[in-house]
């Protein structure tokens, strides 16, 4: 059944390239009109409510979120990032949600009305692609009901966590529990009373041969006794209230044996099963709030009460300049983003991990400069609380070194590459013999090429 909506003319479409369009099915395209609507009536003029209501109570998602949820809820604006293959999902592909979520980063709690937001996503994933009936039906349901929130929690301050394998919090894994000790970072606050699941990465096997499978990944309920929250850990100063990000302990806390993911010793293949979807979803966001920072910026731009010499600071030549640069940025980043997850659609999470990567290197360095421009043709004011810009950039910073910093993803890129060499070389070798027999066809001298075969 066709749309009524035309996607060359709905402000919600504006951005989407023609190639995008075309793989757009019905059901996307109201789902995006949907959100866009949503958004633009619901959540944007809300802003001020939102910052009103956890201004004295910090911990708690604040009554707009709640009946917001309920009312997204009620509207089908739910979980609509589960890729279609699994059979809890609502329909959408990975490239048909993009353009969901990118409308929804437009403001950075615009997800979580529609329980679409970090960590839930890559969460609800996880638990739908590894999790046994028992545990989808305990652990699962709630979540995707909206019943309580979850946390991820892998990073750790005493090892380089971006080499995963280097994970040393100790699981001792018995007949009928696990019993947990160590220090983790990151994983939402516990102050949040929402937060009821922890989704746990640890040692199990410290001696086993291969370092791949010496891990092991579990379910803990955050009012596990044991289980402790040292402090919230602000990202550049911001405290990231309601959600936060914990500092904890783990001291003798058991759980039962039955939390167990999958199987013991299974915990990199959840990771790579979570943090592909986990780092796209990121940048999809991103770019919404990109275009925010973009369109705040051309709001500044007209601006008759800001009139150095006379003039709109959108006459100057070099803020022409600016404008032209951050729109041609985010229109290159969304490209990224698209390919990214056609790709998974297309090939699958693994097959797809170069985009992957390419989008968590590329996206998040090039709309912090987006973000920063903003910033600057707002002058003082664009550093302070009168726009939402500082937040905007902050989210954009701790994308880069969310699910991984770029050196481990370029590393990982550059590693790929290089397996490529030896055939190009073939080929460069090729290229010169069949060049030497040109050379005797017509007469010519061949000539000798230093630094290249």
């Amino acid at each position: 059944m066709a749309s009524n909506i035309n996607v060359d003319s709905s402000p919600a479409f504006a951005h989407i390239p023609p190639w995008v369009k075309a793989k757009l099915r019905p059901i996307a395209i109201e789902k995006i009109q949907q959100v866009y609507d949503w958004v633009e009536t619901e959540i944007i003029p809300a802003e001020r409510i939102f910052k009103a209501q956890i201004k004295d109570k910090r911990w708690q998602n604040p009554p707009i979120v709640h009946e917001l949820r309920k009312k997204a809820k009620a509207q089908g604006l739910w979980n609509l990032f589960l890729p279609n293959h699994f059979e809890e999902s609502p329909g959408l592909t990975n490239l048909e949600y993009s353009c969901c979520a990118e409308i929804m980063g437009r403001v950075y709690w615009a997800p979580h009305t529609m329980n679409c937001h970090a960590p839930e996503t890559g969460n609800i994933e996880l638990l739908a692609k590894f999790c046994n009936t028992e545990q989808k039906k305990k652990w699962l349901h709630p979540l995707m009901n909206g019943d309580f929130s979850s946390a991820y929690s892998m990073t750790e301050p005493d090892v380089a966590s971006s080499d995963a394998t280097q994970i040393g919090i100790k699981m001792e894994i018995t007949d009928k529990e696990v019993i947990i000790n160590g220090r983790k970072l990151y994983g939402n606050c516990k102050y949040n009373d929402e937060v009821q699941v922890f989704i746990l990465m640890g040692c199990s096997d410290p001696t086993n041969p291969n370092p791949w499978n010496r891990h092991t990944t579990l379910i803990v309920p955050s009012n596990t006794p044991g289980f402790k929250q040292i402090r919230n850990l602000t990202i550049m100063g911001y405290d990231c209230a309601p959600e936060g990000h914990g500092e904890y302990i783990y001291e003798n806390v058991r759980v039962p044996k039955e939390n167990i993911i999958l199987g013991p010793g299974r915990a990199f293949e959840i990771a790579q099963g979570r943090l592909g979807p986990g780092r796209i979803h990121h940048c999809m966001r991103l770019i919404g709030q990109a275009e925010r920072a973009y369109e705040l910026a051309l709001v500044r731009c007209i601006e008759p009460r800001k009139k150095p010499r006379g003039k709109f600071i959108g006459e100057f030549d070099s803020n022409i300049e600016r404008i032209a640069d951050m729109r041609m940025t985010i229109d290159a980043m969304r490209l990224v983003v698209l390919n990214a997850a056609d790709t998974m659609d297309l090939q699958g999470n693994k097959a797809g991990r170069y985009a992957i990567a390419q989008s968590k290197i590329m996206v998040p360095n090039a709309l912090l400069k987006v973000i920063d421009e903003a910033m600057q043709m707002y002058g003082g004011q664009g550093l302070t609380q009168h726009t939402p810009l500082p937040e905007m950039w902050t989210y954009a910073r701790f994308v880069r070194v969310a699910d991984g910093p770029d050196s481990a993803h370029r590393h990982q890129v550059g590693r790929d590459q290089m397996k490529t060499a030896k055939d190009i070389r073939a080929r460069a070798e090729e290229y010169t013999r069949r060049y030497k027999e040109l050379c005797k066809k017509w007469g010519q001298e061949p000539e000798e090429f230093w630094g290249i075969v």
